[in-house]
């Protein structure tokens, strides 16, 4: 960390304070230091840059956006210099890219590490963010960039008896780097998208798995499949057109979503369709690849639905387990893809125990029990049970905007915000990856919103500004709109993290945009095109 630099805001310690070093923390401090020379600091509790790449180290992490877009585009030196093997990246390889890209503009020197940041408060007399951390620090800014996470407010649940239990406890997203599985009677509770790759990294090396199934799974092949030399450099050689595709998509993934619909095709193009899907593998591929309307259409949905609980029926040996296996909702949550993940449950060292049934009752000194008094003797349990999304780290860390309003009560019915970026009566502060923004592959929809707030802030310094917030009937009005689009689809009728449904006592409420990333560039870029009409400017000024 350093200070040598100039502070342009006058009274201030800094321009601006960064919370996160991951894809968007980092891009920050690239376009505000580097391009506009403004005086920066940011903080992260990690020892390093990463972001939740630095503490999803669980066995079996990978992304399952394709390696070629699962990076910043801004850089076509970077580009160029990346590298990749397989159609998708692991975590080393991902927390390599990221260490590269700091290392290549020096992004450290503007970090401090190992430091939680557990407060920010305007101050309305000075105009100016305090920022208060752990070792008992506080600096101050003109402008406050949150680049907190969507997944990363672990959810653990607190069953009766926990801290009874003898042996070891981790959650996938404060992963223990001393762990060793191998030999060990496994636990995992949970089976979202970190449960699917924990359960198939463990079963092969555990002496036996017991898999806690709160909710069935559709879950389909991922496919990572190596990258020939060639492919790559192919890629490599039409970036300028990959970025042009995926900035103007729905869900930013890199290929080209399909336009044909389901509900008017046979059910032998359907099913063949459906068949090629699963040969190729990717999860949001087999949603928004194959037919355009999965997500809007019951009997799309249904289709698809079907076709991968027929699949269910095949692999799964005991027919008992492929029932307990098969998911009895709607298709409509994150889409989910692994290797392989329902031939798992045909080895004899794993147990599915379906909680939904038959509830975690508790933890005892050597295991789980449940309500029917059946217990799992275990060494490891792991909580893949998710985070609590979106908002969770913005109401864990004591914000409070003009006047003291905290962020907390400002939310209390469940998260706002304007843009996905801001939120009223918090003056000159932006969220990365806030509530209501784009439902898409994140690296593309980060950048896009760093680019956006770093554009508003040279606007700022340009014409002398000292505030900008939004209207709350703007901010209103988008929230509307993105209630407006998820009722649209069939979303908000499952059970899912994207609504909060993972988290006890949370309210059901739309926190995503999803109208994809093309159409957000085109909302966000015609509120700057318009001159920022939905913003107040300077309100302190105005209130004299």
């Amino acid at each position: 960390m350093t200070k040598s630099e100039t502070t342009k805001t006058k009274g201030a310690d800094y321009d601006a304070v960064i919370i996160g070093a991951g894809f968007g923390g980092l891009y920050s401090v690239y376009k505000l230091r580097d391009e506009q020379g403004l005086n920066v600091l940011g903080f992260d509790s990690a020892g390093d840059v990463g972001g939740t790449w630095y503490w999803n180290r669980y066995p079996g992490a990978v992304s399952d956006t394709e390696s070629y877009v699962y990076r910043y585009s801004f850089s076509g030196e970077l580009l160029q210099k990346g590298r990749w093997k397989t159609r998708y990246l692991t975590q080393p390889e991902i927390l390599d890219y990221m260490n590269e890209v700091a290392d290549h503009y020096d992004l450290r020197r503007s970090y401090q590490f190992g430091t939680k940041v557990t407060a920010t408060h305007f101050d309305d007399v000075a105009g100016l963010w305090k920022v208060t951390t752990d070792k008992g620090q506080t600096v101050t800014a003109k402008y406050l960039i949150t680049g907190l996470g969507l997944l990363s407010a672990v959810n653990k649940p607190n069953f009766k008896g926990i801290d009874s239990f003898k042996g070891q406890i981790m959650h996938t997203g404060a992963w223990a780097q001393d762990a060793n599985l191998e030999g060990k009677r496994v636990g995992v509770i949970g089976t979202g998208s970190t449960g699917v790759q924990v359960i198939i990294a463990t079963a092969p090396i555990a002496k036996h798995l017991t898999v806690f199934q709160r909710s069935a799974q559709y879950v389909v092949p991922i496919g990572n499949t190596p990258q020939s030399a060639e492919v790559i450099a192919e890629q490599k050689a039409n970036y300028d057109d990959i970025w042009k595709q995926v900035k103007s998509s729905v869900v930013a993934f890199g290929f080209e979503e399909s336009t044909i619909p389901a509900e008017t095709a046979s059910e032998e193009v359907r099913n063949a369709v459906f068949e090629a899907a699963w040969q190729r593998g990717g999860g949001f591929y087999f949603m928004f690849g194959t037919f355009c309307d999965i997500a809007t259409s019951q009997i799309a949905n249904d289709a698809a639905a079907n076709f991968i609980k027929t699949k269910i029926t095949q692999i799964v040996k005991d027919p008992v387990l492929a029932k307990t296996l098969t998911p009895k909702d709607i298709y409509a949550k994150r889409p989910l893809c692994g290797n392989n993940y329902y031939d798992v449950y045909n080895r004899d060292n794993v147990t599915l125990a379906d909680v939904k049934a038959d509830p975690i009752a508790e933890f005892t000194p050597s295991g789980i029990r449940l309500q029917s008094g059946a217990e799992h003797e275990l060494d490891v349990v792991i909580f893949a049970t998710g985070f609590d999304a979106v908002d969770g780290n913005y109401t864990r860390i004591d914000m409070r905007g003009r006047n003291g309003v905290t962020m907390r009560e400002k939310w209390k019915d469940g998260p706002l915000g304007y843009l996905g970026m801001m939120e009223t009566d918090f003056p000159n502060f932006f969220m990365i990856l806030g509530p209501n923004g784009p439902f898409t592959n994140l690296p593309p929809s980060i950048e896009t919103q760093v680019e956006w707030i770093a554009e508003t802030i040279e606007m700022m310094e340009a014409k002398g500004r000292a505030s900008i917030e939004p209207t709350e009937a703007a901010r209103d009005e988008w929230v509307g709109l993105c209630r407006t689009i998820a009722d649209m689809t069939l979303f908000p009728k499952a059970e899912s993290w994207i609504f909060g449904a993972n988290s006890p006592g949370k309210k059901n409420v739309v926190m995503f945009y999803m109208a994809g990333l093309g159409n957000y560039r085109n909302a966000i870029g015609a509120v700057k095109d318009g001159g920022y009409q939905t913003m107040v400017f300077d309100r302190a000024n105005a209130l004299v």
